[in-house]
Order: structure tokens, then C-alpha cells, then sequence
């Protein structure tokens, strides 16, 4: 066994149970049906199939040897993946529109928004992850693999441009929501005739949480998708089993940052193992616009 698919085959299912978890979650309780919640839940979605196709791509490496069966689970991860990313962009886009249209944001129009995002991100993720099945691969040219065996070097190429298309967009809409955050707490104060030191701590606050989020969605994916441009099929491949390994953290943090630290799933969370809610415990509800 190569140690490499196995640490692979363990993200996949730690993956796997956190986002199935979320799912249950956000099904099991009626008062999640808000867009932001749907976002979360397709984030949670897309992360758990990613999890499952890794834990699908080593038992098929090891027990099934198929050319099919190996496009069909690296389509099946690419896909995936991409939703994953896609709908990290839409919650992004999401906690933009709560800040910068605050009064009009609980509205129909804001819902069909919603779901226009996510029809059209699971619709990309799909076509994407369908293009090495339906035959742009590299199985019967492999002068033209990647380092991503069966892709192909402009497939990964494709791949890469646009997650950093998307990067960058997540980046602009993060620097707009700082911006936007910083005057809100910036009026407050003046309104209240002084600059108190709660001003700078919120302020301060909300800055640090967005860099982390931005932060640890570079830091996962930014190597692997530098490493598919540059990179070389004829390196060893634990330079790619390197770069890959901590994109799939990712999808391991996301339910940590987008999820559990929300206190309306945390209540959810209770009900569902305990049956019951102690009114003693104080839980305060998020809005979209919380980082």
C-alpha cells in the first residue's frame, strides 16, 4: 500500500463523517431552511462526496484495476471538488450581498439568487467533472497526461485557471466586506460620540476571521493548483500526493468554519444527540452578514 493513498483514504472519511454530520443537521431541523444554511448545506454536500470519492478512488485502486472505473472516480472528484469551491464563492457572494444590500436581503429575490448560484456552480462542478469521462483524458496519449494521471496537462490547466479566477474573486469580495464592515463599526462609534475600544476589538475581529477564512482556503488549494501548471508528469509523484494532501484539509475545515461555529447549528446539534434543549443554555443566532 502506498502510504500516501492511505493518508488520502483517512482525509476521505474524516471528510466524510464531519460534512455527513452537517447534513444531518441541516435536514433534521426545520429552522435551517434560510439561504445561508442552504449554502452551508451544499458546501457540506459537495465536501462530503469529495470525501466518499476519495475513500471510492483507494478501494478502487486496490481492489478494482479500471481504466472506466478510474475515470469515473476522478470525474466523480473533480466534480466534487469543484462544487466545493463553488459554493464557497457563492457564500462569499452571499455574506457580501447581507452587508451591502442589508435591507432588501431577506427577500424572494434574494432566495432565487441563492439558488440561481448554486443551480449554475453544481451545473459547472457536473461538466467539469464529466469532461475526462466523456473522453478528454489521457489514456491512450500519454505524452499528453498531467500530474494528475488520467488528466490531461490542459485539463488541470482548465482546472487551475479557474480556481484562480475564483480566488480572486472571493479576495475582491473579502477586501469589499472589510471595507464595508470597517465603516459600519466606524458610524456606530461616531453615532455614539467617541471611538470606544470595542470599536477597534469588533473591527479587529471581523478583519482577523476573514483573513483566516481567505487564508486557509489559499493555503489548501494554492499549491496544488500552482503545481498542476508548472508541474511535470515525469516528478516523482509525491510532489503531487504533497500538494493534494492538504487540499483536501479544506474540505476537512470548512464544516469547523462555516458550520459548527454557527450557534443555530449548535442548538440543532443538541437537540439531535440529546432529544432535548435545556433553556438554561444561551445560544445567540448569526446573521449572514457574521464572520
Amino acid at each position: 500500500l502506498n502510504p500516501w493513498d492511505v493518508m488520502l483514504c483517512v482525509s476521505g472519511t474524516a471528510i466524510a463523517c464531519e460534512n455527513a454530520l452537517v447534513v444531518a443537521i441541516i435536514c433534521y431541523s426545520p429552522s435551517l431552511r434560510t439561504p445561508m444554511f442552504v449554502l452551508v448545506g451544499s458546501l457540506a454536500t459537495a465536501d462530503l462526496l469529495a470525501g466518499l470519492g476519495l475513500i471510492l478512488n483507494f478501494v478502487f485502486q486496490y481492489v478494482i484495476r479500471s481504466e472506466t472505473v478510474s475515470l469515473l472516480t476522478v470525474g466523480f472528484l473533480v466534480a466534487s471538488f469543484a462544487a466545493s469551491v463553488s459554493s464557497l464563492l457563492a457564500i462569499t457572494v452571499d455574506r457580501y450581498l447581507s452587508l451591502y444590500n442589508a435591507l432588501t436581503y431577506y427577500s424572494e429575490r434574494t432566495v432565487l439568487c441563492i439558488h440561481t448560484m448554486l443551480a449554475g456552480a453544481w451545473g459547472v462542478s457536473l461538466c467539469l467533472g464529466l469532461l475526462p469521462v466523456l473522453g478528454w483524458n489521457c489514456l491512450h496519449d500519454r505524452t499528453s497526461c498531467s500530474v494528475v494521471r488520467p488528466l490531461t496537462k490542459s485539463n488541470v490547466t482548465l482546472l487551475s485557471a479557474s480556481f484562480f479566477l475564483i480566488f480572486l474573486i472571493m479576495l475582491h469580495l473579502y477586501i469589499e466586506i472589510c471595507k464595508i464592515v470597517c465603516r459600519h463599526a466606524h458610524q456606530i462609534a461616531l453615532q455614539q460620540h467617541f471611538l470606544t475600544a470595542s470599536h477597534y476589538v469588533t473591527t479587529k475581529k471581523g478583519v482577523s476571521t476573514l483573513a483566516i477564512i481567505l487564508g486557509t482556503f489559499g493555503a489548501s488549494w494554492l499549491p496544488f493548483a500552482i503545481y498542476c501548471v508548472v508541474g511535470d508528469p515525469d516528478y516523482p509523484s509525491v510532489y503531487t500526493y504533497a500538494t493534494l494532501l492538504p487540499a483536501t484539509y479544506n474540505s476537512m475545515i470548512n464544516p469547523i468554519i462555516y458550520a459548527y461555529r454557527n450557534q443555530e447549528i449548535q442548538r440543532s446539534m443538541w437537540v439531535l444527540f440529546c432529544g432535548c434543549f435545556q433553556a438554561k443554555v444561551s445560544f445567540r443566532s448569526r446573521s449572514p452578514s457574521d464572520v
